[in-house]
């Protein structure tokens, strides 16, 4: 069975941390490029960061310098460390891996930072 499953949101104060995790299982994660998605209250769904089978990563704008992304395929894992969070981080925050035409969503984890 597939899953993704995110892990380590919060509630946390504006200049603050938090790292999310995201699991995988039942798919060759290896082979797969990951990105973080987050999703705020009446917005639609917006791309974070990505981080490619090979390892190289990319970030929107509005984290970069801020966020990092990276991966452990031993334990088929990709994290989000996310520094000097601020009120507009707050969100739902989704890991999805793609390849070619396959591609997986997790559930979510809540992200909120007080101001």
């Amino acid at each position: 069975q597939v899953q993704l499953v995110e892990s380590g949101g919060g509630l946390v104060q504006a200049g603050g941390t938090l790292r999310l995790s995201c699991a995988a299982s039942g798919f060759t994660f290896d082979d797969y490029g990951v990105s973080w998605y987050r999703q705020a209250p009446g917005k639609g769904r917006e791309w974070v960061a990505a981080v490619t089978s090979a390892g190289s990563t990319s970030y929107a704008d509005s984290v970069k310098g801020r966020f990092t992304i990276s991966r452990d395929n031993a334990k088929d894992t990709v994290n989000l460390q996310m520094n000097s969070l601020k009120p507009e981080d707050t969100a739902v925050y989704y890991c999805y891996a793609f390849l070619g035409f396959r591609s997986y969503w997790g559930q979510g984890t809540q992200v909120t930072v007080s101001s």
